[in-house]
Protein backbone atom coordinates (compact mmCIF):
# COMPACT_ATOMS: atom_id res chain seq x y z
CA UNK A 1 0.00 0.00 0.00
CA UNK A 2 1.80 3.19 -1.21
CA UNK A 3 1.26 5.98 0.64
CA UNK A 4 0.84 4.29 4.15
CA UNK A 5 -0.02 6.70 7.59
CA UNK A 6 -0.90 3.81 9.68
CA UNK A 7 0.77 0.50 9.63
CA UNK A 8 0.61 -2.51 12.63
CA UNK A 9 1.94 -5.44 13.04
CA UNK A 10 1.24 -8.05 14.84
CA UNK A 11 -0.67 -6.12 17.51
CA UNK A 12 -1.41 -7.69 20.47
CA UNK A 13 -2.68 -6.18 24.03
CA UNK A 14 -2.55 -8.57 26.87
CA UNK A 15 -4.17 -8.42 30.21
CA UNK A 16 -3.71 -10.66 33.30
CA UNK A 17 -6.96 -11.66 35.09
CA UNK A 18 -7.41 -12.61 38.64
CA UNK A 19 -10.12 -14.33 40.35
CA UNK A 20 -9.28 -13.08 43.64
CA UNK A 21 -7.50 -9.57 44.34
CA UNK A 22 -4.91 -11.36 46.89
CA UNK A 23 -4.20 -14.04 43.84
CA UNK A 24 -1.73 -10.59 42.49
CA UNK A 25 -0.07 -10.29 45.85
CA UNK A 26 0.63 -14.29 46.00
CA UNK A 27 2.14 -13.81 42.39
CA UNK A 28 4.12 -11.38 42.67
CA UNK A 29 5.28 -13.14 46.20
CA UNK A 30 6.08 -16.68 44.93
CA UNK A 31 9.87 -17.05 44.85
CA UNK A 32 8.97 -20.32 42.15
CA UNK A 33 6.89 -17.45 39.78
CA UNK A 34 4.07 -19.85 40.07
CA UNK A 35 1.18 -17.90 37.85
CA UNK A 36 -2.03 -16.92 39.64
CA UNK A 37 -3.66 -15.62 36.23
CA UNK A 38 -5.67 -15.91 33.22
CA UNK A 39 -4.56 -14.28 29.99
CA UNK A 40 -7.09 -12.32 28.57
CA UNK A 41 -6.34 -11.00 25.07
CA UNK A 42 -7.75 -7.79 24.21
CA UNK A 43 -6.35 -7.38 20.90
CA UNK A 44 -4.61 -10.90 19.34
CA UNK A 45 -2.15 -10.61 15.94
CA UNK A 46 -3.39 -7.54 14.78
CA UNK A 47 -2.20 -6.51 11.36
CA UNK A 48 -3.97 -2.94 9.95
CA UNK A 49 -2.39 -0.38 6.72
CA UNK A 50 -4.25 2.76 6.01
CA UNK A 51 -3.31 5.01 3.51
CA UNK A 52 -3.13 8.92 3.01
CA UNK A 53 -6.63 10.12 2.33
CA UNK A 54 -8.60 6.97 3.28
CA UNK A 55 -11.65 7.39 5.62
CA UNK A 56 -11.45 3.27 7.33
CA UNK A 57 -14.26 2.05 9.59
CA UNK A 58 -14.07 -0.01 12.50
CA UNK A 59 -17.29 -2.55 13.58
CA UNK A 60 -17.58 -5.08 16.11
CA UNK A 61 -19.57 -5.97 19.48
CA UNK A 62 -19.21 -4.51 22.32
CA UNK A 63 -15.55 -6.43 23.70
CA UNK A 64 -14.24 -6.80 20.62
CA UNK A 65 -11.55 -4.19 21.30
CA UNK A 66 -12.15 -1.49 18.99
CA UNK A 67 -12.06 1.26 21.63
CA UNK A 68 -8.46 -0.79 23.14
CA UNK A 69 -7.24 -0.70 19.35
CA UNK A 70 -7.90 3.01 19.01
CA UNK A 71 -6.80 4.12 22.40
CA UNK A 72 -2.81 2.13 21.62
CA UNK A 73 -2.81 4.23 17.95
CA UNK A 74 -3.19 7.56 20.36
CA UNK A 75 -1.42 6.59 22.95
CA UNK A 76 -3.14 6.28 25.64
CA UNK A 77 -2.32 2.35 26.04
CA UNK A 78 0.45 0.46 25.47
CA UNK A 79 0.64 -2.68 23.45
CA UNK A 80 2.08 -5.80 24.99
CA UNK A 81 3.98 -6.64 21.62
CA UNK A 82 3.76 -6.15 18.00
CA UNK A 83 4.66 -2.22 15.80
CA UNK A 84 2.99 0.98 15.11
CA UNK A 85 4.41 3.46 12.84
CA UNK A 86 1.95 6.13 12.25
CA UNK A 87 3.44 9.17 9.75
CA UNK A 88 1.25 12.47 11.20
CA UNK A 89 -0.59 14.04 13.45
CA UNK A 90 -3.52 12.08 15.18
CA UNK A 91 -6.75 13.97 16.82
CA UNK A 92 -8.72 12.08 18.58
CA UNK A 93 -12.94 12.16 19.05
CA UNK A 94 -12.77 9.63 21.56
CA UNK A 95 -13.62 10.65 25.49
CA UNK A 96 -14.17 14.34 24.71
CA UNK A 97 -12.49 16.67 27.14
CA UNK A 98 -11.08 13.78 28.92
CA UNK A 99 -7.33 15.85 29.20
CA UNK A 100 -9.34 18.86 30.25
CA UNK A 101 -8.45 20.43 33.67
CA UNK A 102 -11.80 21.41 35.70
CA UNK A 103 -8.97 24.10 36.98
CA UNK A 104 -8.42 26.20 34.44
CA UNK A 105 -10.70 28.45 31.87
CA UNK A 106 -11.95 26.89 28.79
CA UNK A 107 -9.04 29.59 26.96
CA UNK A 108 -6.56 27.84 29.29
CA UNK A 109 -7.78 24.30 27.82
CA UNK A 110 -7.49 25.42 24.34
CA UNK A 111 -3.71 25.62 24.69
CA UNK A 112 -3.16 22.66 27.15
CA UNK A 113 -4.57 19.98 24.89
CA UNK A 114 -3.42 21.83 21.54
CA UNK A 115 0.01 21.39 23.40
CA UNK A 116 -0.71 17.83 24.60
CA UNK A 117 -0.96 17.56 20.82
CA UNK A 118 2.35 18.37 19.78
CA UNK A 119 1.56 22.09 18.52
CA UNK A 120 3.82 24.86 19.67
CA UNK A 121 2.02 27.68 21.14
CA UNK A 122 2.76 30.16 18.20
CA UNK A 123 0.80 27.04 16.06
CA UNK A 124 -1.59 26.91 18.47
CA UNK A 125 -1.82 30.68 18.41
CA UNK A 126 -3.33 30.52 15.01
CA UNK A 127 -5.59 28.33 15.66
CA UNK A 128 -7.75 29.40 18.28
CA UNK A 129 -9.92 32.11 17.23
CA UNK A 130 -11.26 29.04 14.89
CA UNK A 131 -11.60 27.16 17.80
CA UNK A 132 -13.27 29.76 19.92
CA UNK A 133 -15.70 30.60 16.95
CA UNK A 134 -16.89 27.05 16.44
CA UNK A 135 -17.35 26.34 20.31
CA UNK A 136 -19.69 29.25 20.32
CA UNK A 137 -20.06 29.57 24.30
CA UNK A 138 -19.55 33.04 24.64
CA UNK A 139 -17.94 34.55 27.81
CA UNK A 140 -17.71 30.94 29.56
CA UNK A 141 -14.62 30.56 27.50
CA UNK A 142 -12.78 32.65 30.38
CA UNK A 143 -14.48 30.68 33.22
CA UNK A 144 -13.18 27.51 34.89
CA UNK A 145 -14.38 24.34 32.40
CA UNK A 146 -15.75 22.81 36.20
CA UNK A 147 -18.60 25.76 36.01
CA UNK A 148 -19.79 24.51 32.48
CA UNK A 149 -23.00 23.10 31.54
CA UNK A 150 -22.28 19.52 30.12
CA UNK A 151 -23.72 20.95 26.66
CA UNK A 152 -20.87 23.84 26.84
CA UNK A 153 -18.08 21.13 28.09
CA UNK A 154 -18.36 19.01 24.76
CA UNK A 155 -18.73 21.55 22.28
CA UNK A 156 -15.38 22.97 23.61
CA UNK A 157 -13.77 19.69 23.77
CA UNK A 158 -15.20 18.66 20.32
CA UNK A 159 -14.63 22.32 18.86
CA UNK A 160 -10.67 21.62 19.99
CA UNK A 161 -10.14 18.20 18.39
CA UNK A 162 -11.99 19.11 15.32
CA UNK A 163 -10.08 22.33 14.26
CA UNK A 164 -6.55 21.45 15.61
CA UNK A 165 -5.66 20.55 11.78
CA UNK A 166 -4.88 17.12 12.60
CA UNK A 167 -3.36 14.76 9.72
CA UNK A 168 -5.09 11.89 11.34
CA UNK A 169 -8.37 11.69 13.05
CA UNK A 170 -10.30 9.56 14.73
CA UNK A 171 -13.52 9.35 14.89
CA UNK A 172 -15.76 6.88 17.90
CA UNK A 173 -19.37 7.58 17.81
CA UNK A 174 -18.72 11.39 18.49
CA UNK A 175 -19.70 12.67 14.74
CA UNK A 176 -22.97 15.01 16.10
CA UNK A 177 -23.11 16.30 19.96
CA UNK A 178 -24.77 18.93 20.87
CA UNK A 179 -28.15 21.12 19.24
CA UNK A 180 -28.96 20.73 16.05
CA UNK A 181 -27.33 23.93 14.55
CA UNK A 182 -24.05 22.11 16.05
CA UNK A 183 -24.43 18.72 14.95
CA UNK A 184 -25.04 20.75 11.70
CA UNK A 185 -21.53 22.51 12.02
CA UNK A 186 -19.60 19.24 13.13
CA UNK A 187 -20.49 17.80 10.22
CA UNK A 188 -19.75 20.30 7.64
CA UNK A 189 -16.42 19.76 9.33
CA UNK A 190 -16.15 16.37 9.00
CA UNK A 191 -17.02 16.42 5.05
CA UNK A 192 -14.90 19.34 4.81
CA UNK A 193 -12.03 16.82 6.80
CA UNK A 194 -12.83 13.96 3.91
CA UNK A 195 -12.32 16.21 0.94
CA UNK A 196 -9.34 17.66 2.31
CA UNK A 197 -7.54 14.09 2.01
CA UNK A 198 -7.22 13.75 5.30
CA UNK A 199 -7.41 9.88 6.92
CA UNK A 200 -10.03 9.28 9.23
CA UNK A 201 -9.91 6.08 11.81
CA UNK A 202 -13.97 5.94 12.05
CA UNK A 203 -16.04 3.47 14.76
CA UNK A 204 -19.78 3.15 14.96
CA UNK A 205 -22.40 0.73 15.57
CA UNK A 206 -24.39 2.68 12.92
CA UNK A 207 -23.78 0.57 9.86
CA UNK A 208 -25.55 3.01 7.67
CA UNK A 209 -23.20 5.63 8.82
CA UNK A 210 -20.45 3.32 8.32
CA UNK A 211 -21.25 2.65 4.93
CA UNK A 212 -22.06 6.47 3.63
CA UNK A 213 -18.67 7.50 4.89
CA UNK A 214 -15.98 4.43 4.73
CA UNK A 215 -13.70 3.60 2.23
CA UNK A 216 -12.51 -0.33 3.64
CA UNK A 217 -13.80 -1.94 6.64
CA UNK A 218 -12.18 -3.87 9.57
CA UNK A 219 -14.53 -6.05 11.53
CA UNK A 220 -13.10 -7.06 15.14
CA UNK A 221 -14.64 -9.99 16.97
CA UNK A 222 -12.70 -11.07 20.37
CA UNK A 223 -9.62 -9.00 19.98
CA UNK A 224 -9.47 -10.63 15.88
CA UNK A 225 -10.03 -9.37 12.49
CA UNK A 226 -12.86 -11.59 11.36
CA UNK A 227 -12.83 -9.79 7.73
CA UNK A 228 -11.44 -6.59 6.19
CA UNK A 229 -12.24 -5.07 2.20
CA UNK A 230 -14.83 -3.59 0.86
CA UNK A 231 -17.38 -1.25 3.00
CA UNK A 232 -20.59 -3.05 1.62
CA UNK A 233 -19.29 -6.73 1.37
CA UNK A 234 -18.12 -6.60 4.99
CA UNK A 235 -21.35 -4.80 6.49
CA UNK A 236 -23.12 -7.32 4.93
CA UNK A 237 -21.52 -10.03 6.80
CA UNK A 238 -21.50 -8.58 9.91
CA UNK A 239 -25.23 -7.38 9.64
CA UNK A 240 -25.93 -11.03 8.37
CA UNK A 241 -24.02 -11.96 11.46
CA UNK A 242 -26.08 -9.65 13.83
CA UNK A 243 -29.10 -10.96 12.78
CA UNK A 244 -28.74 -14.20 12.96
CA UNK A 245 -27.08 -14.28 16.61
CA UNK A 246 -30.44 -12.94 17.54
CA UNK A 247 -32.40 -15.40 16.15
CA UNK A 248 -34.59 -17.27 18.37
CA UNK A 249 -34.40 -21.45 16.82
CA UNK A 250 -36.63 -21.47 13.68
CA UNK A 251 -37.26 -25.20 12.13
CA UNK A 252 -35.43 -25.68 9.10
CA UNK A 253 -38.83 -27.60 7.99
CA UNK A 254 -42.40 -27.36 9.46
CA UNK A 255 -45.52 -28.26 8.66
CA UNK A 256 -48.35 -26.77 9.87
CA UNK A 257 -50.47 -30.19 9.77
CA UNK A 258 -49.66 -33.92 10.77
CA UNK A 259 -46.60 -34.50 8.79
CA UNK A 260 -47.52 -38.19 7.76
CA UNK A 261 -50.52 -36.48 6.31
CA UNK A 262 -48.44 -33.90 4.53
CA UNK A 263 -46.73 -36.69 2.88
CA UNK A 264 -49.39 -38.37 1.85
CA UNK A 265 -50.25 -35.64 -0.46
CA UNK A 266 -47.57 -34.01 -1.69
CA UNK A 267 -43.71 -33.36 -1.43
CA UNK A 268 -41.40 -30.17 -2.00
CA UNK A 269 -38.82 -32.32 -3.57
CA UNK A 270 -36.53 -28.79 -5.09
CA UNK A 271 -36.52 -24.90 -5.00
CA UNK A 272 -33.49 -22.55 -6.42
CA UNK A 273 -33.07 -19.34 -7.80
CA UNK A 274 -32.08 -19.11 -11.26
CA UNK A 275 -31.15 -15.89 -13.47
CA UNK A 276 -32.74 -15.27 -16.73
CA UNK A 277 -31.06 -17.83 -18.73
CA UNK A 278 -32.57 -20.39 -16.16
CA UNK A 279 -29.02 -20.72 -14.38
CA UNK A 280 -28.37 -21.48 -11.28
CA UNK A 281 -27.31 -17.95 -8.68
CA UNK A 282 -25.35 -17.91 -6.12
CA UNK A 283 -25.13 -13.82 -5.46
CA UNK A 284 -28.09 -11.89 -7.03
CA UNK A 285 -27.52 -8.58 -8.36
CA UNK A 286 -29.41 -5.66 -6.92
CA UNK A 287 -32.75 -5.35 -9.35
CA UNK A 288 -31.40 -8.30 -11.61
CA UNK A 289 -34.22 -10.58 -12.61
CA UNK A 290 -34.94 -13.81 -10.29
CA UNK A 291 -36.53 -16.70 -10.72
CA UNK A 292 -37.53 -19.24 -8.42
CA UNK A 293 -38.26 -22.86 -9.52
CA UNK A 294 -40.15 -24.87 -7.38
CA UNK A 295 -39.79 -28.60 -7.89
CA UNK A 296 -42.79 -30.72 -6.23
CA UNK A 297 -43.92 -34.59 -6.01
CA UNK A 298 -47.84 -35.39 -6.00
CA UNK A 299 -49.12 -38.60 -4.26
CA UNK A 300 -52.87 -37.34 -4.16
CA UNK A 301 -54.27 -35.96 -7.12
CA UNK A 302 -57.66 -35.29 -5.46
CA UNK A 303 -57.21 -31.79 -4.57
CA UNK A 304 -59.23 -29.19 -6.03
CA UNK A 305 -57.37 -25.92 -7.17
CA UNK A 306 -53.94 -26.37 -4.99
CA UNK A 307 -52.35 -22.81 -4.40
CA UNK A 308 -48.41 -22.61 -4.19
CA UNK A 309 -46.93 -20.23 -2.05
CA UNK A 310 -43.54 -18.22 -2.36
CA UNK A 311 -42.86 -16.18 0.78
CA UNK A 312 -39.15 -13.57 1.35
CA UNK A 313 -37.85 -13.18 5.00
CA UNK A 314 -35.11 -11.71 5.89
CA UNK A 315 -32.48 -13.41 7.85
CA UNK A 316 -33.78 -12.13 11.28
CA UNK A 317 -37.27 -13.53 9.94
CA UNK A 318 -39.16 -9.62 9.23
CA UNK A 319 -41.72 -10.83 6.43
CA UNK A 320 -41.09 -9.41 3.12
CA UNK A 321 -43.39 -10.46 0.81
CA UNK A 322 -45.75 -13.32 0.35
CA UNK A 323 -47.37 -14.15 -2.87
CA UNK A 324 -49.31 -17.41 -4.00
CA UNK A 325 -51.35 -18.54 -6.97
CA UNK A 326 -54.43 -17.74 -5.70
CA UNK A 327 -53.98 -13.91 -5.32
CA UNK A 328 -52.59 -13.80 -8.57
CA UNK A 329 -55.08 -16.41 -9.86
CA UNK A 330 -52.91 -19.20 -11.49
CA UNK A 331 -53.45 -22.47 -11.57
CA UNK A 332 -50.56 -24.82 -11.13
CA UNK A 333 -49.95 -28.31 -12.60
CA UNK A 334 -51.04 -31.18 -10.16
CA UNK A 335 -50.07 -34.73 -11.85
CA UNK A 336 -48.86 -37.43 -10.23
CA UNK A 337 -45.51 -37.38 -9.45
CA UNK A 338 -42.73 -34.60 -10.68
CA UNK A 339 -44.05 -30.89 -11.25
CA UNK A 340 -42.48 -27.78 -12.19
CA UNK A 341 -44.01 -24.42 -11.38
CA UNK A 342 -41.91 -20.84 -11.60
CA UNK A 343 -41.98 -17.54 -10.04
CA UNK A 344 -40.18 -14.60 -11.72
CA UNK A 345 -39.49 -11.48 -9.99
CA UNK A 346 -38.62 -9.07 -12.78
CA UNK A 347 -36.89 -6.61 -10.32
CA UNK A 348 -35.38 -7.56 -7.38
CA UNK A 349 -35.33 -4.23 -5.15
CA UNK A 350 -33.85 -6.17 -2.01
CA UNK A 351 -31.42 -4.09 -0.17
CA UNK A 352 -27.99 -5.56 0.02
CA UNK A 353 -27.69 -8.70 2.86
CA UNK A 354 -29.25 -12.46 3.11
CA UNK A 355 -32.97 -13.12 3.04
CA UNK A 356 -34.21 -17.10 2.47
CA UNK A 357 -37.53 -18.08 0.53
CA UNK A 358 -40.38 -20.03 2.71
CA UNK A 359 -42.34 -22.20 0.25
CA UNK A 360 -45.47 -23.76 0.76
CA UNK A 361 -48.75 -25.58 -0.67
CA UNK A 362 -51.71 -25.18 0.44
CA UNK A 363 -55.62 -27.05 -0.40
CA UNK A 364 -57.62 -23.72 -2.37
CA UNK A 365 -58.17 -21.16 -0.12
CA UNK A 366 -54.54 -20.93 1.02
CA UNK A 367 -54.86 -21.11 4.49
CA UNK A 368 -54.27 -25.11 5.46
CA UNK A 369 -50.84 -26.05 4.26
CA UNK A 370 -50.43 -29.17 2.57
CA UNK A 371 -46.36 -29.27 2.75
CA UNK A 372 -44.31 -25.96 4.26
CA UNK A 373 -40.92 -25.24 4.31
CA UNK A 374 -39.62 -22.63 6.16
CA UNK A 375 -36.06 -21.46 5.14
CA UNK A 376 -35.61 -23.48 2.62
CA UNK A 377 -33.86 -21.59 -0.11
CA UNK A 378 -31.00 -18.79 0.52
CA UNK A 379 -30.56 -15.92 -1.01
CA UNK A 380 -27.47 -13.46 -0.38
CA UNK A 381 -28.40 -9.93 -2.59
CA UNK A 382 -24.72 -7.51 -3.51
CA UNK A 383 -25.57 -3.82 -4.55
CA UNK A 384 -24.51 -0.09 -3.27
CA UNK A 385 -25.57 1.88 -0.42
CA UNK A 386 -28.84 3.16 -2.18
CA UNK A 387 -31.15 3.45 0.30
CA UNK A 388 -31.92 2.09 3.86
CA UNK A 389 -34.47 -0.54 4.98
CA UNK A 390 -35.46 -3.89 3.11
CA UNK A 391 -36.61 -2.62 -0.07
CA UNK A 392 -35.46 0.19 -2.74
CA UNK A 393 -39.26 1.47 -4.05
CA UNK A 394 -38.76 2.34 -7.78
CA UNK A 395 -38.65 6.47 -7.59
CA UNK A 396 -37.43 9.59 -9.19
CA UNK A 397 -36.66 12.90 -7.85
CA UNK A 398 -37.74 16.29 -9.43
CA UNK A 399 -38.32 19.76 -8.43
CA UNK A 400 -41.67 19.74 -10.18
CA UNK A 401 -43.97 17.15 -11.31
Amino acid sequence: MENKVIDIKNLTKKYALYAKPKDRLKEALNPFRKSYHEDFYALNNLNIEVAKGETVGFIGENGSGKSTLLKIITGVLTQTSGEIKIDGKISALLELGSGFNPEYSGYENIYLNGMVLGFSREQIDDMVDDIITFADIGDHINQPVKTYSSGMFVRLAFAVAINVDPDILIVDEALAVGDLEFQLKCMEKFTEFRNSNKTILFVSHDINSIRRFCDRVYWLKNGEIVNEGDTMEVTEQYDNFLKKKSLTSIDRERTMVEEHTAADIVEVQNAEILNENLEPLEMVEQDSTVIVRVEYNVKNINIKSPVLGIAIRTIDNRYVCGLNTLLDKKNIPWEKGKNVFYLRYNKMGLLGGEYYFDIALFEENATVPLVYKTKYINMFITGKYVGEGIVVLDHEWKEKV
